[in-house]
Protein backbone atom coordinates (compact mmCIF):
# COMPACT_ATOMS: atom_id res chain seq x y z
CA UNK A 1 0.00 0.00 0.00
CA UNK A 2 1.28 3.52 -0.84
CA UNK A 3 1.08 6.04 1.22
CA UNK A 4 0.46 9.52 -0.33
CA UNK A 5 1.42 12.81 0.77
CA UNK A 6 -1.46 14.87 1.64
CA UNK A 7 -0.89 17.74 -0.80
CA UNK A 8 -2.81 20.38 1.92
CA UNK A 9 -0.33 20.94 5.07
CA UNK A 10 -3.03 21.93 7.69
CA UNK A 11 -6.49 23.89 7.58
CA UNK A 12 -7.99 26.53 9.79
CA UNK A 13 -12.32 26.56 9.13
CA UNK A 14 -12.76 26.57 5.43
CA UNK A 15 -8.87 27.51 4.55
CA UNK A 16 -6.48 25.21 3.41
CA UNK A 17 -2.87 25.57 3.30
CA UNK A 18 -1.08 23.79 0.96
CA UNK A 19 2.49 22.63 1.08
CA UNK A 20 2.97 23.75 -2.38
CA UNK A 21 2.79 27.23 -1.45
CA UNK A 22 4.52 26.82 1.73
CA UNK A 23 7.56 25.37 -0.38
CA UNK A 24 7.16 28.32 -2.81
CA UNK A 25 7.58 30.78 0.06
CA UNK A 26 10.11 29.11 2.07
CA UNK A 27 12.45 28.97 -1.60
CA UNK A 28 12.00 32.85 -2.10
CA UNK A 29 12.72 33.56 1.44
CA UNK A 30 16.40 31.23 0.90
CA UNK A 31 16.97 33.43 -1.87
CA UNK A 32 16.28 36.56 -0.29
CA UNK A 33 18.60 35.84 2.25
CA UNK A 34 21.43 34.52 -0.14
CA UNK A 35 21.04 38.13 -1.80
CA UNK A 36 20.87 39.61 1.66
CA UNK A 37 24.14 37.72 2.72
CA UNK A 38 26.12 38.63 -0.49
CA UNK A 39 25.00 41.91 -0.76
CA UNK A 40 26.31 42.85 2.60
CA UNK A 41 29.90 42.89 1.15
CA UNK A 42 28.94 45.39 -0.77
CA UNK A 43 27.07 48.05 1.05
CA UNK A 44 23.71 47.76 -0.11
CA UNK A 45 21.17 47.37 2.48
CA UNK A 46 18.84 44.18 3.16
CA UNK A 47 16.23 46.55 2.99
CA UNK A 48 16.48 46.93 -0.89
CA UNK A 49 16.36 43.04 -1.28
CA UNK A 50 13.49 42.68 1.01
CA UNK A 51 11.66 45.83 -1.06
CA UNK A 52 12.71 43.60 -4.36
CA UNK A 53 11.12 40.29 -3.08
CA UNK A 54 7.76 41.59 -2.48
CA UNK A 55 8.45 43.05 -5.89
CA UNK A 56 9.28 40.04 -7.53
CA UNK A 57 7.28 36.98 -5.86
CA UNK A 58 4.18 38.39 -7.84
CA UNK A 59 6.02 39.15 -10.67
CA UNK A 60 7.59 35.75 -11.19
CA UNK A 61 3.97 34.39 -10.21
CA UNK A 62 2.19 36.27 -12.38
CA UNK A 63 4.58 35.79 -15.68
CA UNK A 64 4.98 31.91 -14.35
CA UNK A 65 1.13 31.62 -14.85
CA UNK A 66 1.02 33.57 -17.84
CA UNK A 67 3.73 31.37 -19.70
CA UNK A 68 1.87 28.32 -18.90
CA UNK A 69 -1.73 29.47 -19.15
CA UNK A 70 -0.83 30.63 -22.95
CA UNK A 71 0.61 27.22 -24.13
CA UNK A 72 -1.83 25.14 -22.44
CA UNK A 73 -4.94 27.32 -23.57
CA UNK A 74 -7.28 24.53 -24.72
CA UNK A 75 -7.10 23.59 -20.97
CA UNK A 76 -8.50 27.11 -19.47
CA UNK A 77 -10.29 28.81 -22.31
CA UNK A 78 -13.81 27.09 -21.51
CA UNK A 79 -13.39 27.58 -17.61
CA UNK A 80 -11.37 31.14 -16.81
CA UNK A 81 -11.78 30.48 -13.14
CA UNK A 82 -9.32 27.67 -13.01
CA UNK A 83 -6.46 30.21 -14.59
CA UNK A 84 -5.86 31.50 -11.15
CA UNK A 85 -5.81 28.33 -9.10
CA UNK A 86 -2.00 28.50 -8.91
CA UNK A 87 -2.00 26.06 -5.71
CA UNK A 88 -2.75 23.33 -7.85
CA UNK A 89 0.16 24.35 -9.86
CA UNK A 90 0.69 24.95 -13.34
CA UNK A 91 3.29 27.46 -13.24
CA UNK A 92 6.23 27.77 -15.70
CA UNK A 93 10.31 28.38 -14.64
CA UNK A 94 11.05 30.37 -17.31
CA UNK A 95 7.79 32.33 -17.27
CA UNK A 96 8.98 33.26 -13.18
CA UNK A 97 12.54 34.13 -14.68
CA UNK A 98 10.87 36.52 -17.42
CA UNK A 99 8.68 37.86 -14.75
CA UNK A 100 11.51 38.46 -12.15
CA UNK A 101 14.42 39.65 -14.24
CA UNK A 102 11.76 42.28 -15.55
CA UNK A 103 10.93 43.80 -12.01
CA UNK A 104 14.58 43.29 -11.12
CA UNK A 105 15.54 46.04 -14.72
CA UNK A 106 12.64 48.55 -14.14
CA UNK A 107 13.70 47.90 -9.70
CA UNK A 108 17.50 48.31 -10.00
CA UNK A 109 16.93 51.34 -12.91
CA UNK A 110 14.82 52.70 -10.23
CA UNK A 111 17.32 52.64 -7.39
CA UNK A 112 20.00 53.69 -9.79
CA UNK A 113 22.10 50.39 -9.45
CA UNK A 114 23.73 48.77 -12.38
CA UNK A 115 21.61 45.70 -13.52
CA UNK A 116 24.50 43.29 -14.34
CA UNK A 117 26.00 43.62 -11.19
CA UNK A 118 22.83 42.83 -8.89
CA UNK A 119 21.52 40.26 -10.91
CA UNK A 120 24.96 38.54 -10.01
CA UNK A 121 24.15 38.83 -6.64
CA UNK A 122 20.85 37.87 -6.77
CA UNK A 123 21.43 33.97 -9.29
CA UNK A 124 22.69 31.84 -6.77
CA UNK A 125 19.83 32.86 -4.79
CA UNK A 126 17.37 31.85 -7.62
CA UNK A 127 18.99 28.87 -8.36
CA UNK A 128 18.35 28.07 -4.63
CA UNK A 129 14.72 28.80 -5.20
CA UNK A 130 14.29 26.27 -8.31
CA UNK A 131 16.09 23.68 -6.00
CA UNK A 132 13.89 24.22 -2.93
CA UNK A 133 10.97 25.11 -5.25
CA UNK A 134 10.84 21.64 -7.00
CA UNK A 135 9.96 20.37 -3.84
CA UNK A 136 6.34 21.52 -4.18
CA UNK A 137 6.33 19.62 -7.68
CA UNK A 138 6.72 16.54 -5.44
CA UNK A 139 4.02 17.61 -3.20
CA UNK A 140 1.69 17.82 -5.44
CA UNK A 141 2.68 14.42 -7.51
CA UNK A 142 3.80 16.24 -10.38
CA UNK A 143 6.63 17.14 -12.77
CA UNK A 144 7.54 13.71 -12.65
CA UNK A 145 9.30 11.67 -15.51
CA UNK A 146 8.68 8.37 -17.41
CA UNK A 147 7.56 4.89 -15.72
CA UNK A 148 10.60 3.17 -13.90
CA UNK A 149 10.48 0.36 -12.04
CA UNK A 150 10.48 0.31 -8.11
CA UNK A 151 13.48 -1.39 -7.50
CA UNK A 152 15.45 1.14 -9.56
CA UNK A 153 13.89 4.14 -6.80
CA UNK A 154 14.87 1.76 -3.66
CA UNK A 155 17.53 0.04 -4.98
CA UNK A 156 19.62 1.65 -7.28
CA UNK A 157 18.78 5.10 -6.43
CA UNK A 158 18.30 4.45 -2.77
CA UNK A 159 15.59 7.08 -2.29
CA UNK A 160 13.62 6.84 1.01
CA UNK A 161 10.23 5.46 1.03
CA UNK A 162 8.20 8.43 1.40
CA UNK A 163 9.79 9.70 -2.06
CA UNK A 164 9.31 6.52 -3.84
CA UNK A 165 5.67 5.98 -2.39
CA UNK A 166 5.01 9.58 -3.69
CA UNK A 167 6.60 8.68 -7.41
CA UNK A 168 3.40 5.82 -7.75
CA UNK A 169 1.01 6.98 -9.75
CA UNK A 170 -2.40 5.58 -8.83
CA UNK A 171 -4.16 5.83 -11.88
CA UNK A 172 -1.52 3.93 -13.70
CA UNK A 173 -0.41 1.85 -11.51
CA UNK A 174 3.51 2.60 -12.18
CA UNK A 175 6.18 4.86 -10.30
CA UNK A 176 7.80 7.32 -11.80
CA UNK A 177 11.27 8.86 -12.47
CA UNK A 178 11.79 11.59 -9.88
CA UNK A 179 12.61 14.40 -12.33
CA UNK A 180 12.01 17.39 -9.62
CA UNK A 181 14.44 15.56 -7.36
CA UNK A 182 17.01 15.37 -10.35
CA UNK A 183 16.61 19.06 -10.80
CA UNK A 184 17.22 20.36 -7.41
CA UNK A 185 20.57 18.12 -7.25
CA UNK A 186 21.41 20.05 -10.20
CA UNK A 187 20.61 23.27 -8.39
CA UNK A 188 22.27 22.55 -5.68
CA UNK A 189 25.60 21.51 -7.38
CA UNK A 190 25.23 24.58 -9.18
CA UNK A 191 25.26 26.79 -6.22
CA UNK A 192 28.24 25.53 -4.78
CA UNK A 193 29.48 26.51 -8.10
CA UNK A 194 28.09 29.80 -8.61
CA UNK A 195 29.85 30.43 -4.59
CA UNK A 196 33.33 29.37 -5.48
CA UNK A 197 33.38 30.94 -9.21
CA UNK A 198 31.96 34.12 -7.45
CA UNK A 199 35.05 34.93 -5.87
CA UNK A 200 37.49 34.51 -8.11
CA UNK A 201 39.59 37.36 -9.55
CA UNK A 202 38.82 36.83 -13.40
CA UNK A 203 34.63 37.14 -12.95
CA UNK A 204 33.40 39.76 -14.71
CA UNK A 205 30.17 41.38 -14.35
CA UNK A 206 27.59 39.79 -15.77
CA UNK A 207 29.01 36.93 -16.14
CA UNK A 208 28.14 34.76 -12.72
CA UNK A 209 24.25 35.23 -14.13
CA UNK A 210 25.68 34.44 -17.44
CA UNK A 211 26.76 30.89 -15.91
CA UNK A 212 23.47 30.63 -13.93
CA UNK A 213 21.57 30.17 -17.06
CA UNK A 214 24.05 27.85 -18.68
CA UNK A 215 24.27 25.42 -15.39
CA UNK A 216 20.58 26.10 -15.09
CA UNK A 217 19.94 25.24 -18.87
CA UNK A 218 21.96 22.40 -19.44
CA UNK A 219 20.41 20.16 -16.53
CA UNK A 220 16.88 21.05 -17.79
CA UNK A 221 17.34 20.23 -21.36
CA UNK A 222 18.40 16.51 -20.34
CA UNK A 223 15.89 16.31 -17.22
CA UNK A 224 13.21 17.68 -19.56
CA UNK A 225 13.51 15.13 -22.05
CA UNK A 226 12.38 12.34 -19.42
CA UNK A 227 9.46 14.12 -17.93
CA UNK A 228 5.59 12.96 -19.30
CA UNK A 229 4.30 16.89 -19.04
CA UNK A 230 6.07 18.91 -21.41
CA UNK A 231 5.07 21.82 -22.83
CA UNK A 232 5.49 21.30 -26.75
CA UNK A 233 4.86 23.05 -29.75
CA UNK A 234 5.02 21.46 -33.45
CA UNK A 235 8.29 22.44 -35.11
CA UNK A 236 10.13 21.41 -38.14
CA UNK A 237 11.43 18.01 -38.32
CA UNK A 238 14.72 18.69 -38.20
CA UNK A 239 14.42 20.82 -35.54
CA UNK A 240 12.44 17.61 -33.47
CA UNK A 241 15.54 15.09 -34.77
CA UNK A 242 17.95 17.81 -33.15
CA UNK A 243 17.08 18.10 -29.94
CA UNK A 244 16.58 14.12 -29.83
CA UNK A 245 20.25 13.78 -31.13
CA UNK A 246 21.25 15.97 -28.34
CA UNK A 247 19.38 14.35 -25.53
CA UNK A 248 21.17 11.08 -26.65
CA UNK A 249 24.00 10.92 -23.98
CA UNK A 250 20.90 10.30 -21.57
CA UNK A 251 20.70 6.55 -23.48
CA UNK A 252 23.91 5.85 -22.40
CA UNK A 253 22.92 5.44 -18.76
CA UNK A 254 19.83 3.73 -19.20
CA UNK A 255 17.39 6.76 -19.31
CA UNK A 256 14.11 6.84 -22.09
CA UNK A 257 12.44 10.00 -22.97
CA UNK A 258 9.26 10.34 -21.28
CA UNK A 259 6.18 10.71 -23.31
CA UNK A 260 5.21 13.54 -25.27
CA UNK A 261 1.38 14.15 -26.08
CA UNK A 262 1.20 14.26 -29.85
CA UNK A 263 -1.67 16.99 -29.32
CA UNK A 264 0.61 19.25 -27.28
CA UNK A 265 3.98 18.79 -30.51
CA UNK A 266 6.71 17.35 -31.27
CA UNK A 267 9.37 20.14 -29.68
CA UNK A 268 9.56 20.37 -26.03
CA UNK A 269 9.85 24.13 -25.55
CA UNK A 270 11.94 23.96 -22.44
CA UNK A 271 14.24 21.96 -24.02
CA UNK A 272 14.43 24.60 -27.41
CA UNK A 273 14.82 27.50 -24.46
CA UNK A 274 17.39 26.02 -23.02
CA UNK A 275 19.07 25.18 -25.75
CA UNK A 276 19.18 28.85 -27.46
CA UNK A 277 19.62 30.12 -23.13
CA UNK A 278 23.13 28.33 -23.49
CA UNK A 279 23.76 30.20 -26.90
CA UNK A 280 22.96 33.23 -25.92
CA UNK A 281 25.12 33.03 -22.84
CA UNK A 282 27.76 32.01 -24.55
CA UNK A 283 28.00 34.52 -26.93
CA UNK A 284 27.21 36.97 -24.56
CA UNK A 285 30.47 36.34 -21.99
CA UNK A 286 32.92 36.41 -25.57
CA UNK A 287 31.17 39.73 -27.04
CA UNK A 288 31.40 41.20 -24.19
CA UNK A 289 35.12 40.16 -23.07
CA UNK A 290 36.07 40.82 -26.98
CA UNK A 291 34.45 44.01 -27.12
CA UNK A 292 35.95 45.59 -23.68
CA UNK A 293 32.54 45.88 -22.72
CA UNK A 294 32.76 43.47 -19.43
CA UNK A 295 35.94 45.89 -17.86
CA UNK A 296 33.94 45.49 -14.66
CA UNK A 297 35.29 43.07 -12.17
CA UNK A 298 32.42 41.03 -10.06
CA UNK A 299 34.50 42.12 -6.97
CA UNK A 300 34.68 45.86 -7.80
CA UNK A 301 32.74 48.12 -5.39
CA UNK A 302 28.75 48.30 -6.13
CA UNK A 303 28.19 52.52 -6.45
CA UNK A 304 23.98 53.34 -6.52
CA UNK A 305 23.73 56.75 -8.62
CA UNK A 306 20.87 57.54 -6.61
CA UNK A 307 21.21 56.14 -2.89
CA UNK A 308 24.18 56.29 -0.17
CA UNK A 309 25.68 52.67 0.12
CA UNK A 310 26.66 51.77 3.68
CA UNK A 311 30.32 51.74 4.69
CA UNK A 312 32.23 48.73 3.20
CA UNK A 313 35.25 47.56 4.86
CA UNK A 314 36.17 44.90 2.14
CA UNK A 315 34.53 44.43 -0.92
CA UNK A 316 36.56 41.41 -1.61
CA UNK A 317 36.19 39.30 1.63
CA UNK A 318 36.61 35.65 0.42
CA UNK A 319 33.92 34.27 2.81
CA UNK A 320 31.56 32.47 0.67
Amino acid sequence: MNLLIDPTAFSIGDIHVRWYGIILGTAALVGLLLAVQEGKRFGIKPEFFMDLLLLGVPSAVICARIYYVAFTWDEYKNNLVDVFKIWNGGIAIYGALIGAFLCGYFYFRYKGYPFWRLVDICAPGLLAGQMIGRWGNFMNQEAYGGPVEESFLRNTLHLPDFIVNQMYVASEGLYHHPAFLYESLWSLVGIIILLVIRRQKFLRAGELVAIYFIWYSIGRFFIEGIRTDSLAFEGPGALGSLMDALWTPMTWFGFEQGFLDPAYGDVRISQLLAVLLVIAAIIFIVVRRTTGAASVHYNDPIVSTKETAAPVTDAKTDNL
